[in-house]
């Protein structure tokens, strides 16, 4: 059932743990003043915040759409708040990361929870939030 061990496997299962060759050792006095590994890479910047503040229209009150999107950004770490407002819509204001805040604009919250039957989601631009704050839900407006 299982092939055999071949000298190629062999060879596979050897490296990098075993070298065939055998490198000079230094000393200490040898290493010390020069470094041996190479300078560490810096990370590149992260991009700076995004935040859209979207209105979600639709069947979205009364389907759990709030809460969903509270969930929803926090696994993606967004930060900011959501809110059901007086003209049956939803709206919220997403910031973070933007492949994640373009994710949850674009991907999520047209799906949206089960119960939920959005018609249309209305983005517009907004300053970024402190990361600190989360994401909540806030009063109806």
């Amino acid at each position: 059932m299982f092939p055999s061990t071949s000298a190629t496997a062999a060879r596979f299962l050897r490296f990098p743990f075993t070298s065939t060759t055998t490198a000079p050792r230094r000393g200490m006095a040898a290493s010390a003043g020069a470094p041996s590994d190479p300078p560490p890479q810096q990370q590149p910047p992260s991009p700076s915040p995004k935040a859209v503040r979207v209105v979600v229209k639709g069947r979205v009150q009364g389907v759990f759409f709030r809460d969903w999107t509270v969930e929803t950004a926090r696994s993606l770490g967004l930060a900011g708040w959501v809110r059901n407002r007086r003209d049956g819509t939803v709206e919220a204001l997403l910031s973070g990361e933007p492949d994640k805040v373009d994710e949850m604009v674009s991907r999520r919250i047209p799906v949206g929870p089960p119960a939920s039957a959005v018609t249309a989601v209305v983005p517009s631009p907004a300053d970024p939030v402190d990361p600190a704050e989360g994401f909540h839900r806030k009063p109806t407006a």
